[in-house]
């Protein structure tokens, strides 16, 4: 196919969610997406905006204005803000004059207001046509689990340990009302992505032969951190040896953190929340494939040979395999449960020592082995006594640790009889994605952080029983330790200390040190080089850093400057799984 370049996307964060990005001005309207202003003076003939501002920028101002084009420029949705709460919305054409005429709103009393709130208050984050972006899809096939009543809770008082505001104050309880309406009515958009439409997006833009077989660089291509800096949509490959950035490329919109890497070390697969899967020759610091494997798409697996990506989807309701090479597709499978209930898959892993990858669904109490070791790609799904959102192994990959979110613990399930072994007192809604696992005493224990209490939850995993809680400043997000370090870390990603880092000692189980790498700002998701001898740490915000500190001495030994660095992946700590990082 013709080779052609990676878009760089606009993303423009939902207001109540102040997570600001730093996106450099545009040139060109892209149609359906906000852009910003600080003024809009629709008299001007023939009219034309002012110098567009970032969502940060405006945000700083007690006035400004969303503009919302159309596919040829020629109509424009204006919303004007006052203290960040939308106050007006106004509907303009543009005359061949080039003069601005308003026009009345399109719609009907009831579905102009919900509209108006969709696209001021959601729409940023969620897409414009509530397919999902940074935030989930909003429609009625994605919102099984959650009832209209709760749905309003949400809107009002905003979701615990997720980045979803509370717009109670915002909305009186009419708006909210229609919010929820709006949300639960089917959408405009088709929400069909099968085999033809996968085949036609996929694009080759280099071969094997094309490209060098060694790396085009000196650093150690073991020792390398691919970091996603959210801010611009944009990865940093990272030399872990001289802990300076090699390479810095455009990605594609909102991707998902949990990048995966080859079993060489040298190929690293991205997913985008919006389907796109992207494979990246390392050694060539270029990408050489792209397809996009489904609407609303939750993360991506490499089997444990390197042939094959397992790619799980909020919407449509699937699980697509691909080919690892060049990324053709081999197979869908729609998601039913035995009852033949559709799902949103949760997240997707390999288990190599297994030969398959193992799938948590989100709106059926299943999980379900796939097998890439065998030709036809067989399916065993494995009923569960309640859902998994999100789930870690133990080292062997023989238990399946996980948890269900709206529940009051864990589980844990043994992938080789299928059954519920042990249930965990886990009440404070563990992030069990974020899981490690280390020797203590003599016998493994495992730790999580929790999303709702303040405190990190040490379990013995002989008998299941919680050895120790650790109080912390707030709840927290991710948690790394490394097999070279006696620490773990763990960040308090809500509430007003955000800006804290707690390292405790994994033999002790005592906390050594609350490190604040920039006072008020949020401090997130550690990762060590591969000997473990640094650790890095995200300073999450548009004017960030990755701030890297000595994992012995905690002291810190540099900053790298980046636009809102999230997720930091070491090659050598990825393909080894390492007990201290994520698989």
């Amino acid at each position: 196919m013709v080779r052609q370049p990676v878009s760089t996307w606009f993303l423009a964060i939902c207001i109540g969610c102040a997570l600001l990005t730093a996106a450099t001005v545009i040139t060109a309207t892209e149609a359906g997406s906000p852009h910003y202003y600080e003024e809009f003076n629709p008299s001007l003939t023939p009219w034309e905006p002012p110098p567009e501002k970032n969502i940060e920028e405006v945000f700083k101002r007690y006035e400004y204005y969303s503009i919302v084009y159309s596919d040829n420029e020629t109509r424009l949705v204006v919303s004007h803000y006052l203290s960040g709460s939308l106050a007006e919305v106004s509907y303009w054409k543009l005359q061949p004059d080039g003069a601005l005429q308003q026009e009345k709103d399109p719609d009907s009393p009831v579905s102009i207001t919900a509209n108006r709130l969709y696209a001021g208050l959601c729409a940023s984050c969620h897409g414009a046509t509530r397919l999902g972006g940074a935030g989930p899809a909003l429609l009625p096939s994605n919102l099984g689990r959650l009832r209209k009543l709760d749905a309003a809770d949400v809107i009002r008082e905003g979701r615990p340990a997720t980045q979803m505001p509370p717009f109670g104050k915002q909305l009186d309880e009419a708006g909210i009302q229609q919010l929820v309406a709006f949300i639960y009515s089917p959408p405009d958009a088709d929400l069909t992505w099968d085999s033809e439409s996968i085949n036609a997006t996929r694009t080759v833009l280099y071969s094997p032969q094309e490209l060098s077989d060694k790396p085009v660089f000196t650093a150690d291509p073991l020792n390398l951190f691919m970091v996603v800096e959210a801010g611009d949509h944009h990865v940093t490959v990272l030399d872990g040896d001289r802990l300076q950035p090699i390479h810095r490329f455009a990605s594609r919109y909102a991707l998902h953190g949990g990048i995966k890497y080859s079993p060489d070390g040298r190929y690293a697969y991205l997913a985008s929340r919006d389907g796109w899967i992207s494979k990246f020759d390392l050694y060539n610091l270029k990408i050489v494939a792209e397809v996009r494997a489904g609407i609303n798409t939750r993360n991506v697996a490499i089997s444990g040979d390197g042939n094959t990506l397992l790619v799980g989807n909020y919407l449509p309701n699937s699980l697509v395999l691909l080919d690892a090479a060049d990324l053709h597709l081999i197979k869908i499978i729609p998601v039913l449960d035995v009852e033949g209930k559709p799902s949103r898959v949760s997240a997707v892993y390999q288990a190599e020592p297994r030969g398959s990858f193992v799938a948590a669904l989100k709106d059926v109490p299943e999980v379900w082995e796939i097998r890439y070791d065998t030709k036809d790609y067989p399916v065993r799904k494995i009923r569960l006594q309640q859902v998994l959102d999100d789930f870690f192994f133990d080292q062997e990959y023989r238990l399946l640790i996980g948890a269900d979110r709206e529940q009051q613990n864990g589980q844990v399930v043994d992938l080789e009889s299928g059954k519920r072994v042990a249930v965990l007192p886990l009440a404070g809604m563990p992030h069990l994605g974020s899981g490690i696992t280390w020797e203590y005493q003599g016998r493994p224990v495992l730790a999580t952080p929790n999303l709702k209490d303040s405190k990190v939850t040490v379990i013995d995993m002989q008998n299941w029983e919680v050895i120790r809680e650790i109080p912390t400043l707030g709840p927290g997000f991710f948690m790394r330790s490394h097999e070279n370090t006696p620490y773990a870390w763990t960040d308090v990603f809500f509430g007003p200390d955000k800006d804290a880092m707690h390292v405790f000692d994994k033999r002790t189980l005592e906390m050594v040190k609350t490190l604040r790498p920039e006072p008020g700002k949020t401090s997130a998701h550690v990762e060590f080089t591969r000997d473990g001898r640094y650790a890095l740490v995200s300073l999450w915000e548009t004017e960030g850093a990755l701030v890297v500190y000595d994992a012995a001495t905690l002291v810190e030994v540099k900053r790298i400057p980046m636009n809102k660095p999230s997720g930091k992946y070491n090659v050598y700590n990825k393909i080894e799984r390492s007990a201290g990082t994520s698989h």
